[in-house]
């Protein structure tokens, strides 16, 4: 990662010499080139799966029409004129550590055409499939090639499962054309409470789930024997027993040396912060989440929301029918809990100026309520959010039109959005990558955003 001291080289290199600048006039520059700095080291995705409402999170629009509006009123926020959504009651103390984007938008409707444009900054071109080696890499999987982890840990982990739309493994979560060695690592959640609804867990990516309480020469074995069956089981090509033997030292390292083995005994952490979050696999899935980037992980996705989309009847935000009940009993206290505990669990460790957490999301949802008593995909306009790491907290950036149907000032786009992440972490939104065949590529066609 680019750190302050190469942000006050560059500064350096590119300031001396310049005629008439004066000792004293340097170093004013250089210091305010370093409180400007990106603070930033680690980073949290929290991806809310399906398409989260921006009327009933973070873009409540109490004069619209009742069929627009909605059920739920709006609440004050720790912020003076930001008001978030009334099931949001403690994130909305957590006001003054958020930048939200109310303007940001795209032109894809589908799960898989809108989860791959907001997880990758850029729009699909042809058919999707997961995991192939032309499509971009995810915001995680990019920010891990701009960060060195501990030795023997994963450059990135996806936490607790892959995500699927009706059982097909959805795209753009992965490496892409930066190669396996940049696919997430997933992880399973050790404790909370089971899914709801339809789940598939039909992936064939490596999935790890750490068993502590066992042996380690058993841990080990039975780890390394389970990597032989899901990938080589069967011929293949010298990438792919790279590929494996990859995963086997890794596999090794994280059960026998590595940090992350101990971030992953969650049983190790004090009850009451176990119990902040919330006995859910949401809130354990951001528990866990803190303790692996605690340990050196340098990026960290976690998916707020279980179960397959299969048509809204998964425990997921793809709330087509039942929308005000779903939300209120379900989605929105256990989002609320879990995030606020997060925000709270960084900030009280010393932690939240380092990491910054990232808010995305398929798209929004439609203004008008449908006869099922739910809402639709709606990329036209919805809301992310970003906190800590260096963002200035307080702020609302662009705003909806009055029936949260279309920008209304400032759009943007999910690859200004990225541009603002990579920014936020000192990475070159310019920068020129190559992939496994040499090609150059821009990483981010984006623009950041005023947060920082």
């Amino acid at each position: 990662m680019i750190g302050l001291q190469h942000t006050r080289r560059n500064f350096l290199k590119s300031s001396i010499g310049l005629a008439g600048l004066s000792v004293p006039s340097l170093f004013s520059l250089v210091s305010r080139a370093s409180t400007q700095a990106p603070k930033a080291k680690s980073c949290i995705v929290l991806y809310t799966w399906g398409g989260m409402s921006h009327y009933e999170s973070f873009d409540p629009k109490p004069n619209a029409p009742s069929d627009i509006r909605g059920e739920f009123k709006p609440i004050s926020t720790a912020t003076p004129g930001i008001q978030f959504c009334e099931h949001l009651p403690l994130l909305a103390k957590h006001s003054e550590k958020m930048a939200i984007v109310r303007s940001i938008h795209h032109r894809h409707g589908g799960h898989q055409q809108g989860m791959y444009v907001s997880l990758t900054g850029h729009d699909p071109e042809g058919g999707l499939k997961a995991k192939k080696r032309n499509n971009w890499p995810s915001l995680t999987s990019m920010i891990s090639r701009f960060n060195e982890p501990l030795a023997g840990t994963p450059k990135s982990i996806k936490l607790p499962y892959s995500m699927y739309d009706n059982g097909t493994l959805m795209a753009g979560d992965y490496g892409g054309w930066l190669g396996s060695a940049y696919d997430p690592v997933i992880m399973r959640t050790p404790a909370g409470e089971p899914f709801q609804g339809v789940t598939r867990y039909t992936d064939k990516a490596l999935n790890l789930k750490l068993n502590v309480k066992k042996n380690r020469i058993k841990e080990r074995s039975s780890l390394l024997h389970d990597l032989d069956n899901k990938l080589g089981s069967k011929s293949g090509t010298g990438t792919e027993y790279d590929q494996l033997d990859r995963y086997r030292q890794m596999a090794a390292d994280l059960l026998l040396g590595s940090p992350v083995h101990d971030a992953y005994d969650l049983e190790k952490e004090d009850q009451r912060v176990r119990d902040m979050y919330g006995d859910h696999i949401c809130g354990q899935t951001l528990l866990l989440s803190r303790r692996l980037v605690e340990a050196g992980v340098p990026v960290v996705q976690a998916l707020c929301s279980a179960g397959d989309l299969a048509g809204g009847g998964g425990d997921n935000w793809d709330t087509h029918r039942k929308h005000f009940p779903k939300m209120k009993d379900r989605l929105l206290p256990v989002f609320d809990r879990s995030v606020s505990a997060l925000l709270t669990d960084l900030e009280q460790r010393g932690m939240l100026d380092e990491t910054l957490v990232v808010f995305l999301t398929d798209f929004g949802r439609t203004p008008k309520i449908n006869g099922n008593g739910g809402r639709d995909h709606h990329p036209g306009v919805y809301s992310v959010a970003l906190a800590g790491g260096g963002i200035r907290g307080g702020q609302v950036y662009g705003a909806s039109d009055s029936r949260g149907a279309e920008p209304d000032s400032n759009a943007c786009s999910p690859a200004d959005f990225h541009a603002t992440v990579y920014a936020a972490l000192g990475i070159d939104h310019k920068a020129v990558l190559h992939d496994q065949q040499g090609r150059p590529f821009n990483i981010c066609d984006g623009e950041p955003l005023p947060l920082l």
